[in-house]
């Protein structure tokens, strides 16, 4: 059997049909395309705070993309570009909290990064061209930031990249303290792109979007992963 990856979704209005702003349970089919392509078997997770019991059916969790974390999880207020979803961080935190108590493979896609970060301790920079004085993690709507990543040697993610360390980013919001996760990848400014907990089985987190590029590279990390689970 393939191994079974849950991806966590949001809630957003959508349209189709006949249908208008009709508040749905979506992520981008880039997530589950990414995984089948690496041979695992996408399962859709829609915020639900009431347990993780799901993770019993899971070989691995994927944290997707999205609007930012609550900067309550880090003990700070929001700034004034900060757009939250509190349903979801309570939904997801509870089963990222799980999940690593599992030692369940787990992945964090850009805001999944922001949530390992979060859980592990650690804190954000709220708006990115405050700090860093420009935008090219995020240079305009819908468009991605293309940067070359250095990673650290002999780490997972440098194990996984290669030679080929071109990233597509597209986030405001930054590491700012990794807690006792690992910083493994910066970009050039020096901002953290991976992030990696090498005392656990497998829990990666990286700032950029490989769904968009179906990157069999990480994807088939978790999914190797996820069929050796202990």
């Amino acid at each position: 059997m393939r191994p079974i990856i849950g991806i966590t979704t949001y809630v957003m209005p959508a349209t189709w049909g006949v249908w208008r702003d009709l508040p749905t349970a979506l992520v981008p089919q880039d997530y589950a395309a990414a995984i089948t392509v690496a041979g695992g078997r996408a399962v859709l997770l829609p915020p639900d705070d009431t347990d993780a019991d799901v993770l019993r059916a899971l070989d691995g969790l994927l944290l997707s993309g999205g609007p930012d974390i609550s900067p309550r999880l880090y003990g700070a207020e929001p700034g004034p570009h900060t757009v939250t979803h509190p349903e979801r961080d309570d939904a997801e935190l509870l089963l990222l909290t799980a999940a690593l108590d599992r030692d369940l493979p787990v992945l964090g896609v850009c805001r999944g990064m922001q949530l390992l970060v979060a859980a592990a301790g650690g804190s954000l920079h709220q708006h990115l061209p405050d700090v860093l004085g420009h935008e090219k993690h995020r240079p305009a709507p819908a468009v991605y930031g293309e940067h070359d990543a250095v990673f650290t040697p002999g780490s997972r993610i440098a194990g996984l990249m290669g030679e080929d360390v071109t990233i597509n980013c597209f986030h405001h919001q930054g590491v700012a303290d990794p807690g006792k996760l690992t910083v493994t990848g910066r970009a050039e400014d020096g901002l953290p792109e991976a992030v990696e907990d090498p005392d656990r089985r497998f829990v990666l987190g990286v700032q950029w979007h490989p769904e968009v590029s179906r990157d069999r590279r990480l994807f088939g990390a978790l999914v190797a992963a996820a069929g050796h689970r202990s």
